[in-house]
């Protein structure tokens, strides 16, 4: 019998709504991206909205950083395959007329929405509209009188920060509520989701913010939410990078699979490659992602470079294919050899085959 990690025990929270998702409570781990647009280029935005959602994301954060940005965010709430949510700062007026124009929730950042009444109006606006709230902590925009009473961001100062505005919507019997504190310091990041998972039955999103570039912001995004997430801490996510949204979304769901949380698509195992390889795996993997990009089903892969590993990782996959000798490899389904075939008609065979498994496993849930 295949060895398996036990199950990770998710942290008991309540559960809100946005749009169509469920995040908190025993719903699925969401994955999130936010839109580098301007809000003003409608079909620009839109297209990239359409573009994250073929990928995978569940929701969609889009900045409405001014009152005319709020007209053109109601057409895009309007017309997008995914809830919306509303990123505002600095001005609350601009949180309403987003909530009245589309939004499924709103996200705020307490350090500088202003005043406790403007916090206030806020929270009516939701609550009338039935809208959640994620109140957004950052430690680069700590209130004044934390940062005078902690000496400099910390994990004390970042929880005091998120339950202080909870108190704010508490006092209106507002509990439809997420909470973030997220920093680019890994440590303070994580030790700060941890002591607010103790003080809080609310959900948390997760992210490392301003994590970097696409190499530097994955590790660092994969090694902190993955921490988290091994706790049971964690119910929707962002992977904060200064790259494609796109990317964030792949590296989103390349964290919940590779922990066994959520799947999509297809799964490829594939070796680094050594002297023995006898087929070209990184080419091959690269353009095979490329083609089964369309697939949401869940399927696994493997993609070997030669028999030293090769036939092992064949046994715990639906499709499996394992470089030989002479220009041929070994092609196994569901761990069993199958034959040999040339090695330039790998991607083909592969497609082929990995299409069919899906096609049989559609037949399947429909019989």
């Amino acid at each position: 019998m295949e060895w398996q990690a036990p199950p990770i025990k998710r942290r008991k929270c309540r559960q809100i709504k946005v749009g169509n998702v469920l995040i908190g409570g025993d719903a699925p781990i969401s994955v999130q991206s936010m839109t580098d647009t301007d809000t003003l280029d409608v079909d620009g935005t839109l297209k990239q909205i359409n573009d994250l959602y073929e990928v995978g994301a569940d929701i969609v954060r889009v900045s409405v950083p001014t009152l005319d940005a709020a007209k053109t965010f109601k057409e895009i709430c309007q017309k997008s395959p995914v809830p919306i949510v509303a990123d505002i700062h600095f001005d609350h007026r601009i949180a309403i007329e987003a909530a009245k124009n589309g939004a499924s929730a709103l996200r705020i950042n307490p350090g500088n929405i202003g005043a406790k009444h403007k916090v206030e109006e806020v929270c009516k606006c939701a609550k009338d509209l039935g809208l959640p709230i994620r109140v957004g902590v950052n430690a680069g925009s700590l209130d004044k009188d934390l940062l005078k009473k902690y000496g400099s961001p910390c994990p004390d100062a970042m929880v005091e920060a998120a339950l202080r505005s909870a108190e704010i919507l508490d006092e209106h019997n507002f509990i439809d509520y997420a909470f973030s504190v997220k920093a680019s310091e890994l440590n303070l990041c994580v030790a700060s989701y941890e002591a607010l998972a103790s003080k809080t039955d609310a959900p948390l999103h997760l992210g490392i913010t301003e994590a970097g570039g696409l190499q530097g912001g994955t590790v660092l995004s994969s090694i902190g939410i993955s921490w988290l997430l091994k706790q049971g801490i964690g119910d929707t996510l962002r992977v904060s990078l200064a790259a494609n949204p796109i990317e964030e979304i792949k590296v989103g769901w390349s964290i919940l699979k590779s922990m066994h949380l959520r799947t999509r698509g297809i799964d490829i195992v594939a070796c680094p490659t050594c002297a023995r390889h006898g087929i070209d795996v990184v080419n091959i993997v690269k353009s095979l992602e490329d083609r089964v990009k369309d697939i949401k089903d869940e399927l696994k892969v493997a993609v070997m470079g030669c028999i030293v590993n090769g036939p092992g990782e064949a046994l715990r996959a639906d499709v499996a294919v394992c470089g030989g000798n002479n220009n041929s490899c070994l092609i196994y389904e569901d761990g069993v050899l199958q034959g040999k075939i040339e090695a330039t008609n790998v991607i083909d065979v592969l497609e082929s085959r990995i299409r069919n498994k899906i096609e049989k496993k559609l037949d399947n849930k429909i019989l």
